[in-house]
């Protein structure tokens, strides 16, 4: 069983910056590939980024490229989100997720098997 926390989120304003982490257990982190999902209130979940298990290779939702970076440190089971020139639209829960197997990224997601409870993000205008 793996168990993941969300930290780092909170109320920033438009154009700031926050840095979400990733907490995980277990001692496999390293081979699970990673993603970060959104939900904003009266929405569905939806993408946002997704990094393979070496942070070689990485993906991101359009709405969030070239502003939004996911990392990960797997010696310290951590998996991070970036996230610069924030815009009220990125207000939204954001959770992490982890597969527990595979080699690419995965961007749905049915196709991660871990979640965390989230963490708060708030841009204001």
């Amino acid at each position: 069983q793996v168990q993941l926390g969300e930290s780092g989120g909170g109320l920033v304003q438009a154009g700031g910056s926050l840095r979400l982490s990733c907490a995980a257990s277990g001692r496999t982190f390293s081979t699970y590939p990673m993603g970060w999902f959104r939900q904003a209130p009266g929405k569905e979940r939806e993408f946002v980024a997704a990094i393979n298990w070496s942070g070689g290779s990485t993906y991101y939702a359009d709405s969030v490229k070239g502003r939004f970076t996911i990392s990960r440190h797997n010696p310290e089971n951590t998996v991070y989100l970036q996230m610069n020139s924030l815009k009220p639209e990125d207000t939204a829960v954001y959770y992490c997720a982890a597969r527990s197997s595979g080699g690419s990224y995965y961007y749905t997601a049915h196709e991660y098997d871990y979640w965390g409870q989230g963490t708060q993000v708030t841009v204001s205008s």
